[in-house]
């Protein structure tokens, strides 16, 4: 008789079962009954309930009241570490026909006897606590595991602090990961509720040190400490100038430092804080180098919008910790030649065109995405449509610089406020300019290139914000434009297309303190697959600034 290779599924009304060939060899099957553990687990609970072959009774005591369990020890040896050392070790319970379990609900030992003869748990907000605890007393880990999932599942910002120190308490470390990372994703939420206020100075100092918060500005983290102190003054304001020593306080907007030493009355009670904080202000007002100030969250790089036969709408971020790319909330509407910016946590996309078959419009569009939601805002609209715009935050503003509309390209500047949630015209640039390069840099916005229509440039501005005024710099040794509207720190190398042919532009950057790295960034065309491969051949060039007083002197070198 031979037997088939492949599992045979033997099933009628009363059998169910998986054959296979033997390891005996040629004429036998090996049959698995799949139903056999769930009737054997039956039929010891038909026993338990019947009180039949029980060997140990449970005594368990909580305050006044103890409730007998008669139930079998190897039923609960099999499902608890705890339960099987107490059976099967030289413990003096391991022949005894009693044993007493004291401070514990019966209820909740009785949940936990039906587990082990059912393998069903039924998990509520009522005794989810009492379970887990029990759970974690007893070492009955599937019972533990659903507790905290069904906690994880229910974690809100006005108990997951507490759910945080139950489970650090218990030892039940999974439960503590999750909550720390549900407090951490969540800060400005938990913040406002009742169970941060009664957290100790000690446990406060510890979560604002973590760099994985995750916040759109540290002053929502300055806001959250002034507000734990101001919910008991007298007791707490000693702790202040130790919280603030745990912010990044470097990463504090200068006019938000500002409004706290005019207005906070904390502060005016607290004078080693102020003076702290006030000597911090005047650093950042005088332009001096400021230390890093370390990030808090998942830093990730954005690609908004771009063509591919029409205007996109689309937008992704790629995480560099994690070598993915993310997909986002789309734009409002298809939009290309944006240009873009964060300002305190925020991407904003400003100006660009919706080119396609059907449509070639020119946008005057300022669009906020916000990060902790995954969704977009509309702001206050540019004066005038920019598509290839130039965009650059300084001191806390964003400027759109030159752009086109059509055939008419822009010599002009606006400038944004985002409290007043308006854009203003400043001075205009002494040349139009299209696709030029923009940074701003200790508190000045630096212009080079671009293009006016008919001419490409190599001059270079900057503007001064206080005075309102631009100043001629240096020229570039090469005629350029299309250097990267886009730019965070530096005028930085992008790649696009001209009729289908690779353009390369050539990296530049430069740094007014020659201690400071400048950082680059690289934009990107969704269209073409070959990107890093040209990238690996880009011919990098640096500027380097001669150390003098006058910032003027700089010149452009390879």
């Amino acid at each position: 008789m031979l037997c088939p290779r492949k599992k045979r599924l033997t099933r009628d009304a009363d059998f169910s079962a998986i054959a296979v060939p033997s390891m005996r060899g040629s004429g036998y099957l090996d049959y698995t009954i799949e139903t056999h553990p769930s009737r054997a687990l039956q039929a010891m609970e038909d026993f338990r309930r019947h009180e039949m072959l029980c060997d140990i009774t449970l005594h368990v005591t909580y305050k006044d009241t103890t409730v007998d369990f008669k139930v079998h020890k190897v039923v609960l040896a099999s499902c608890s570490p705890y339960f099987k050392a107490m059976f099967t070790s030289s413990f003096k319970e391991c022949h005894a026909s009693e044993v007493t379990l004291r401070d514990v609900c019966p209820l909740v030992v009785g949940r936990l006897i039906d587990f082990a003869y059912t393998s069903r748990i039924t998990v509520g907000e009522k005794c989810v606590l009492h379970l887990l605890l029990a759970a974690m007393r007893y070492q009955i880990e599937d019972v533990a595991k659903a507790c905290c999932d069904y906690l994880t599942k229910n974690l809100e910002p006005a108990n997951v602090i507490g759910i945080a120190r139950f489970a650090e308490e218990i030892g039940c470390t999974e439960l503590h990961l999750r909550s720390r990372e549900y407090i951490n994703t969540h800060f400005n939420e938990v913040t406002k509720e009742e169970e941060f206020f009664s957290l100790s100075h000690c446990q406060l100092l510890e979560l604002i040190s973590q760099d994985s918060l995750k916040v759109l500005c540290e002053s929502e983290v300055y806001k959250a400490c002034t507000d734990w102190v101001r919910w008991d003054v007298e007791s707490r304001a000693p702790y202040l100038h130790a919280l603030l020593n745990a912010l990044h306080v470097y990463a504090l907007p200068p006019k938000f430092i500002k409004i706290q030493l005019q207005s906070c009355p904390i502060l005016s009670k607290a004078n080693s804080c102020r003076d702290f904080l006030s000597k911090i202000f005047q650093e950042m007002a005088l332009r001096k180098p400021l230390p890093p100030a370390p990030h808090r969250g998942t830093q990730l790089i954005y690609v908004a919008g771009g063509y591919r036969q029409h205007s996109l709408s689309s937008m992704e971020a790629y995480d560099p910790g994690r070598n993915i790319w993310l997909k986002l909330a789309d734009m409002g509407s298809p939009c290309s030649g944006l240009g873009s910016c964060v300002l305190f946590g925020l991407l904003y996309t400003v100006g660009g065109r919706n080119l396609s078959l059907q449509n070639n419009t020119e946008s005057s569009s300022l669009c906020c995405y916000n990060p902790m939601t995954n969704q977009w805002s509309q702001h206050a609209s540019l004066n005038t449509p920019r598509n290839r715009v130039g965009v650059a935050v300084v001191d806390g503003s964003i400027y759109a610089v030159g752009g086109s509309q059509g055939s008419t390209h822009h010599n002009t500047v606006e400038r944004y406020d985002p409290e007043a949630n308006r854009w203003v015209f400043v001075s205009p640039m002494s040349v139009a300019r299209l696709g030029a390069g923009v940074a701003g840099c200790e508190g000045s916005l630096y212009v080079v290139g671009g293009f006016d229509g008919q001419n490409r440039w190599n001059t270079a501005e900057r503007f001064h914000p206080d005075s309102n005024t631009w100043h001629q710099l240096a020229p570039m040794t090469t005629v350029r434009s299309g250097l990267g509207e886009n730019v965070y720190v530096c005028v930085c190398m992008y790649i696009h297309t001209c009729q289908g042919v690779w353009i390369m532009s050539i990296s530049l950057c430069f740094s007014l303190v020659c201690s400071r790295t400048c950082c680059s960034r690289i934009r990107m065309s969704r269209k073409y697959k070959a990107l890093r491969s040209l990238l690996s051949k880009a011919t990098k060039f640096a500027l380097i600034r001669n150390v003098c007083s006058d910032h003027s002197n700089f010149m452009w070198s390879q």
